[in-house]
């Protein structure tokens, strides 16, 4: 089957900055593909350049077989790409329905996924009128994501959905992330590695702004030389 996206020598300039230097990306239909690395590797920067956030300068970015490098962020977005980015980006003086309802494209998107929302997150259900800003941290990731399947999109990026969340609440978040990727297909940032590792059916590793290694998730996870070379991770 052929890859849903596919990254090929991706080169990306923020300023006079060379954050990008070739990196190459292959994501495969109904898998949960990681971008593992160290911080400031160029993950975030990588999921920016497919979503024309920072637009690569040289190379290709290929979703569904065509060419999206040189398209608007919102061009992007209605292909069926959305965007969880990191810090979750909620607004917190709207309401969870009205969070919700701001990111419908199309009319009726917000009825066709409330229930699967729900049922993925049913914290969701019970705050639904409260002003995101009293939901907690976990809550906040929560309606992020929610925001992103909204749309009918078919390919999440998700940037960091651990970041500063409580053991159990990532958990409850990596159990939600693991069964929406039965109908969606998901790109995902994590530094924690063994949320990654749990998640993820592939990888590929960033170092320096290249991609350096990739495969499956289960080969990695027995490559303990490869993980301390590049992730730091005993």
């Amino acid at each position: 089957m052929a890859n849903l996206l596919e990254l090929r020598n991706v080169h990306t300039f923020i300023g006079q900055f060379h954050i990008l230097e070739g990196v190459n990306v292959s994501v495969q239909h109904g898998q949960i593909t990681v971008l593992l690395g160290r911080n400031g590797a160029g993950k975030t920067t990588t999921l920016k350049s497919i979503m024309g956030i920072t637009p690569p300068k040289t190379g290709e970015i290929l979703f569904e077989g065509s060419p999206i490098h040189g398209k608007t962020s919102f061009a992007v977005a209605r292909l069926g790409i959305g965007y969880v980015p990191e810090h979750r980006a909620i607004f917190k003086q709207l309401s969870v329905r009205e969070n919700l309802e701001i990111a419908a494209r199309e009319r009726g998107d917000l009825d066709r996924s409330l229930d699967f929302i729900f049922d993925l997150f049913p914290d969701l259900k019970r705050l639904y009128h409260l002003p995101g800003g009293n939901l907690s941290g976990g809550q906040q990731q929560m309606l992020a994501i929610a925001r992103a399947l909204v749309p009918n999109n078919r390919l999440l990026l998700i940037d960091e959905p651990s970041e500063g969340l409580a053991p159990v609440l990532i958990e409850q978040v990596m159990e939600a992330i693991k069964r929406l990727s039965s109908e969606k297909t998901v790109l995902l940032v994590e530094q924690n590695f063994r949320v990654a590792s749990k998640l993820a059916d592939s990888y590929v590793i960033i170092d320096e702004g290249q991609s350096v290694a990739s495969g499956s998730m289960a080969d990695l996870s027995k490559d303990q030389a490869l993980i301390n070379k590049y992730l730091g991770v005993a």
